[in-house]
């Protein structure tokens, strides 16, 4: 199918083109509490299509991208790619390159056994600490083995495999006649399966004390404690605004070789992307344009070092050697988990949503589950809001030297923001 492809594809009107094929095979299991309902095999082939066309003498790059489906046959193959190159005829942007033919290696992982991968998840998931009253309803699996074979006109040619999970859990809590469910989406490489063990366990404590929770105080300005996953949205701020299509763009003012917080206090953000990072979902030799990843610095004591992202605006903007980075690895902070949780402060473990905006820096996120330390006591809240700008919480923030993966990204374990507004629910 690809050769046949590839013949078509060189032999259309074509300028360019990349082909993207991925083959997965999946184990899926769908648990009621520990008892298995269902499960199944899949076995899929996806071949994706993006193909190029020079326009107004060469000035000007059009692209489209579809789905070639293994089913079709040679002629419908040409028509699709016909059809692709009508619509990037369509589409102007300032000409670039595609990347071209560079050293690189295929990483020396071992082979993905997939069976072995869902069966270490459904032991982990056996072996969570249950009660009476805190329990796991329900879960469902998924361990992915997929083979990425990526070709373009310039003459890449590699092929790599890696591995891909996610579990979902939903665990119940009650007291009572009162009780909650609680959701969590887990994804990895394969299965880690003591952390896995750890969050689902802090996951049923979460249960348990919300339904004890008082209505979160009007703190007005106070320091607010992010000891979950909803961290990597804080994190993920700092890798988007080292976005070269962001700077290109710009959405984001940031500098090479810039203070991005000029006399800050606290710690300071170090954030290298890395090429292989333990159980990510994410390790991959080459980007989506064929680019080689490496380990390499994007920010060092918040000063940004490079930019990195698609080839287009690398292009534009001159820079060389980098390419769509994947995983993430932010450096700890200069506290101990116990500094971090010192004084007055809210420490968030569960929100309705949390979102950070990746332009503005506006952060906001419903308070479903916290906890308010008031120096004295602990005290399970809920309600209320948090609110403020990573603009201005980036000049006095503090990182735990603990650190904890939540898929591709490494980040401190526990971050505290100084000075966020807090609307109660009292």
């Amino acid at each position: 199918m690809i050769e046949k492809l590839l013949n078509i594809l060189k032999a259309s009107n074509a300028d360019g083109f990349e082909i993207t094929d991925t083959t997965t095979l999946a184990y899926e299991f769908y648990f009621i509490k520990h008892r298995l309902d269902q499960n199944r095999v899949r076995d899929v082939q996806h071949i994706n299509v993006k193909v190029y066309k020079k326009l107004d003498d060469g000035k000007m790059l059009g692209s489209a991208s579809g789905e070639i489906y293994p089913t079709l046959t040679e002629d419908e193959i040409k028509d699709e790619v016909d059809k692709l190159i009508s619509r990037a005829e369509n589409v102007k942007n300032p000409f670039y390159e595609l990347n071209k033919p560079a050293d690189f290696y295929i990483s020396k992982n071992e082979k993905v056994d997939v069976s072995k991968i869902a069966e270490n998840f459904v032991e982990a998931m056996k072996s969570v600490p249950e009660t009476d009253t805190e329990y796991i309803n329900s879960y469902e699996i998924f361990a992915e083995k997929n083979i990425r074979h990526f070709i373009n006109s310039e003459g890449i040619d590699i092929t790599f495999e890696y591995p891909s999970s996610m579990v979902e859990v939903v665990v119940n809590a009650r007291e009572g006649e009162h009780e909650i469910e609680l959701y969590r989406l887990y994804k990895a490489g394969s299965c880690d399966g003591e952390n896995l063990k750890k969050e689902i366990a802090e996951v049923l404590k979460y249960g348990k004390d919300k339904l004890i929770a008082k209505p979160t105080p009007k703190l007005g300005k106070a320091a607010v404690v992010f000891p979950t996953s909803d961290a990597v949205q804080i994190y993920s701020w700092f890798v988007e605004k080292c976005n070269a299509g962001f700077i290109y763009s710009k959405y984001s003012d940031w500098e090479i070789g810039k203070d991005i917080a000029s006399n800050a206090k606290g710690d300071k953000v170090t954030l290298c992307s890395v090429k292989n990072l333990p159980n990510s979902s994410r390790n991959f030799d080459v980007d989506d344009e064929g680019a080689p990843i490496y380990d390499m610095t994007v920010i060092e004591n918040n000063v940004p070092k490079t930019f990195f992202g698609g080839r287009r605006f690398r292009y534009y903007l001159g820079i060389k050697d980098s390419y769509l980075a994947c995983n993430f690895d932010v450096t700890g902070g200069s506290k101990t988990s116990e500094e971090i949780r010192d004084g007055k402060y809210l420490e968030v473990v569960e929100f309705s949503d949390f979102e950070v905006d990746p332009i503005s820096g506006d952060i906001a996120g419903e308070i479903r589950l916290g906890y308010y330390h008031d120096g004295d006591k602990v005290t399970p809240v809920s309600g209320g809001s948090i609110s403020g700008c990573m603009t201005d919480f980036v000049k006095e923030m503090y990182m735990s030297k603990e650190k904890r993966q939540y898929d591709n990204f490494y980040i401190p374990a526990l971050t505290r923001l100084e000075n966020v507004s807090v609307t109660g629910a009292e």
